[in-house]
């Protein structure tokens, strides 16, 4: 009997390699998961963009790009609605893939299914400092996710209430970190209050504290001089550019692992238990999705208005900020939960299914076209000196452009290749053997 399943929403099955088979999910699991992920996939250039074409402008507008009008409304749209969800549907995904990778694996009964798993987030650690280094972004997440992934391999196993469980308390660990920050930056501002007194007498320890106040405010808060050098040195050539950005990139690679671990971490389980429930395969009741985005709105733009209210009311101060990263993981939770839902219940009432087909092609290309918009980024922002010339709302003209570009060159592209020309080097590296790229036409009956 002839498959129904139209050629884009196919499993990568047949000779491509060993982890796949032809018994693949259904139509409906396959392009709930691609679609979902092409979402994210768009949604994380959404919120790279600053990073990409301002200097230190992604939370704070008053550094770069303008606080004002569109501008500042674009800011407030992005710290209401989009905030850290793209990243953590991005973590749960990744966390899903753990699963279905090692699982296809296993039932092989291949012995060595863990060499693989291992060898494929190697590579993808080495992508991971390519993107940060060689294309210039320092907000690169591949090598994250390659590191993260080497410790979460351990609870692929683990039941669903167990994923749960540790996920959210990584959650919790992550708001008590950032409480406990706020409450250090809180008292380091007391100090450097005390020490603006006439005739102030501070003990050494009160002096520390002040000084960290002050280079905590120098590192938030970028001068007239402090911009005109960065946006001169990023603009000075690629060497200069790569300098600069490799100093960046060394930091976000060391410090803002350890620091934002749980970040990705706790997403990623919680993203394994989903798929374990069945949640990205559209195997729970519609009613289950409809309560997943109405609880998840309905709680994560509560906490986030509250949030960006309280960052305008305080004049976008380092404090302000500071408090509004306590309560950061729940909204962002929260609204990531209600994103998935509505997304999913798309797929499910089958709305928009041509945009479905080409998000989804998105998606089977996520590698691909998460590295092509840092590549695409560097040559518009630094090689053609776009960098900073731009005001924060102009920049999501270049992200829609990117965007449409993607939503037609990906299904095009999979009507001719199997895979991204990226997921095929990177799937050549894992398993060392070359993987079918060409799709094979069918033959028509006569």
């Amino acid at each position: 009997m002839a498959s129904t399943t139209p050629e884009f929403a196919q499993p990568l099955a047949g000779p491509a390699t060993p982890d796949m088979d032809r018994a693949g999910p259904t139509r409906e699991r396959i392009v709930a998961l691609d679609f979902v992920r092409g979402a994210a996939l768009f949604g994380i250039l959404l919120m790279n963009i600053t990073g990409f074409g301002l200097p230190s402008a992604y939370s704070n507008p008053l550094n770069a790009g303008g606080a004002e009008g569109a501008n500042l409304w674009s800011w407030i749209v992005i710290q209401v609605f989009f905030e850290g969800t793209q990243r953590g549907l991005f973590s749960m995904l990744f966390g899903a893939g753990v699963i279905l990778f090692t699982s296809r694996l296993e039932a092989k009964g291949r012995s060595d299914a863990a060499d693989i798993f291992m060898r494929r987030n190697m590579w993808l650690i080495g992508f991971g400092m390519l993107n940060g280094f060689i294309l210039l972004w320092s907000g690169d997440i591949l090598y994250f996710y390659g590191l993260t992934a080497l410790l979460v391999y351990v609870f692929r196993t683990m039941a669903v209430k167990g994923l749960l469980a540790i996920g959210i308390a990584g959650l919790l660990i992550g708001a008590a970190w950032s409480a406990k920050e706020n409450a250090d930056l809180m008292r380091n501002y007391e100090a450097y209050q005390a020490s603006q007194v006439e005739g102030a007498q501070l003990s050494p320890e009160q002096e520390g504290w002040a000084k960290g106040w002050e280079g905590a405010l120098e590192n938030f808060t970028l001068t007239p001089e402090e911009r005109q050098e960065h946006v001169a040195e990023r603009l000075g050539g690629y060497w200069s550019a790569l300098k600069q950005v490799g100093e960046d990139t060394i930091h976000a690679e060391s410090w803002y692992f350890y620091r934002y671990f749980f970040d990705i971490f706790s997403m990623m389980l919680i993203g394994m238990a989903l798929f374990r429930m069945g949640v990205f395969t559209l195997e729970r009741s519609t009613r289950f999705y409809v309560a997943l985005t109405v609880i998840g709105y309905g709680v994560g733009l509560s906490v986030n208005v509250v949030e960006t209210r309280w960052i305008l009311d305080h004049g976008f101060s380092l404090l302000s900020f500071s408090q509004a990263d306590v309560t950061y993981d729940l909204g962002r939770l929260a609204l990531t939960a209600g994103h998935l839902g509505l997304l999913l219940l798309v797929v499910r009432w089958g709305i928009l299914p041509l945009f479905q087909h080409a998000l989804a092609s998105v998606g089977r290309m996520a590698f691909t076209n998460y590295l092509t918009h840092s590549f695409v980024c560097a040559i518009f922002f630094v090689g053609l000196g776009y960098y900073d010339q731009l005001e924060r709302h102009q920049l999501y003209y270049v992200v829609f452009a990117i965007w449409a570009a993607q939503l037609v060159a990906s299904p095009i592209w999979l009507r001719h290749y199997r895979m991204g020309p990226l997921e095929w080097v990177w799937r050549y590296l894992t398993y060392r053997q070359a993987p079918q790229f060409r799709r094979t036409p069918v033959p028509v009956a006569a």
